[in-house]
């Protein structure tokens, strides 16, 4: 079996727990590993998951100046290789489309991957069909080394078509996460039938099913507050700025608390726009925290909700992660109609689904939940049923072993 190296992003990241999952799962199920990160880690935190992955990280320069000589040797050292000028005229018309100086970055990353190329690694599989994808693109064409990649959410939407399509063109598969990418992708791929859908799901194990019981609390006690968790990156698409207009529309004696978890850019913006509308007190803002302080939070709380929209650029989310946490713990989520969301959750059948962008319905969602735990406990069982069927992480690395096992028997 061939080593595979993944390039990633970034490496470690506490918003990419569905990427360390599926590499300790390929771990798991024989694969052997080594990873490549563009970017060094910024979170001060790590998940327990991220220490039971055994394989080697090693980063490529961030910016190739801060790294002048290691670029220099590399370039010298791949010009020679036959692919090389390939692979230089791809970039050359690349940089025509896209002038900038992240096209000559991700160049001289690809550089430096080849240039320091394992000996043992046959395979080079991505995260993200973006950035990381042109790196593995180029160094593929260096190397005469096949890659496939793996595509989300935002990387789908704010790719233009035509970046997309060759990338489509040149790799042996790609694989994503929900329905609207898979078929986004699969109409940009123009008849290759490469691409395929594969939801990421959940190790199960590490959120088994909670046995507890929920107080009823219906928002009528003021001194028990109905638990409101939402759990991501405060950036725009995850629409917190909508999330809190819809709060401050709540019956002034309606009794709610919401917790926040994760970090981002925004926290600067929303905390007074919490305190412009009058609800700060009835805010915490945890910050980012490990899976296993999420995972009591989850527990601990009566209704998860999430505002996702798509922003001006075509930011969006797949299906994000939290949601399926959230309904792993038998928890209640009232959230919108964005992407991949209704993949998973069905309005009125195991969750209560809005439009994107609007406060007053997004309102009206959250008063009907927090005063009713029957709807609450109803809806949240049936979520967690089909989460549990259908979400389960172990069918994702069987689709990826099937996938790596068709490309290697193709190469051989």
């Amino acid at each position: 079996m061939k080593k595979i190296l993944v390039l990633l992003k970034g490496y470690p990241r506490l918003s990419e727990t569905f990427i360390a999952q599926e590499l300790l799962g390929l771990e798991r199920a024989g694969f052997e590993l080594e990873l490549v990160a563009m970017r060094r880690p910024t979170d001060k935190k790590r998940h327990p998951v991220h220490d039971e992955i055994r394989a080697r990280v090693w980063y490529l320069p961030e910016y190739l100046h801060e790294e002048p000589l290691r670029v220099l040797k590399a370039l010298a050292a791949v010009a020679r290789l036959p692919g090389f000028s390939t692979a230089l005229r791809s970039f050359l018309k690349d940089l025509r489309r896209d002038v900038s100086r992240n096209r000559f970055r991700r160049f001289g990353q690809a550089a430096v991957l080849v240039a320091e190329w394992p000996a043992d690694a046959g395979w080079l599989h991505v995260h993200f069909i973006h950035t990381p994808a042109s790196v593995a693109r180029y160094a593929s064409m260096i190397s005469g080394i096949p890659w496939t990649v793996s595509a989300h959410a935002k990387d789908i939407w704010t790719s233009p078509d035509w970046d997309l399509e060759e990338k489509l063109a040149d790799a042996d598969w790609a694989v994503t996460c929900t329905r609207v990418g898979f078929d986004q992708l699969t109409r940009l791929s123009r008849g290759r039938n490469n691409v395929h859908l594969s939801y990421h799901g959940l190790d199960l194990d590490r959120f088994p099913h909670f046995g507890g019981e929920r107080p009823a609390r219906d928002g009528s006690d003021p001194q028990d507050p109905v638990r409101l968790l939402s759990v991501g990156r405060a950036v725009p698409k995850k629409g917190y700025d909508v999330l809190l207009q819809a709060l401050a529309k709540l019956p002034s004696d309606l009794a709610w608390h919401l917790t926040h978890i994760g970090g981002g850019d925004e926290l600067s913006r929303l905390k007074p726009l919490a305190e412009e509308l009058g609800i700060a007190g009835r805010i915490t803002w945890k910050g980012a925290l490990d899976q296993r302080e999420v995972l009591q939070h989850y527990r601990d709380s009566d209704l998860f909700t999430l505002a996702c929209r798509i922003t001006a650029d075509g930011d969006r989310d797949g299906l994000p992660n939290v949601m399926v946490e959230a309904a792993s713990q038998g928890l209640a989520v009232v959230s919108t109609t964005v992407s991949g969301i209704t993949e998973l959750f069905e309005d009125a059948q195991n969750s209560l689904l809005v439009a994107p962008d609007a406060p007053d319905a997004l309102a009206g969602a959250l008063a009907r939940m927090i005063g009713d735990p029957l709807l609450r406990a109803s809806l949240a069982q049936k979520a967690e049923q089909k989460v549990r069927t259908q979400f389960d992480h172990h069918n994702s690395i069987r689709d990826l072993e099937r996938l790596f096992a068709a490309s290697w028997t193709r190469s051989v």
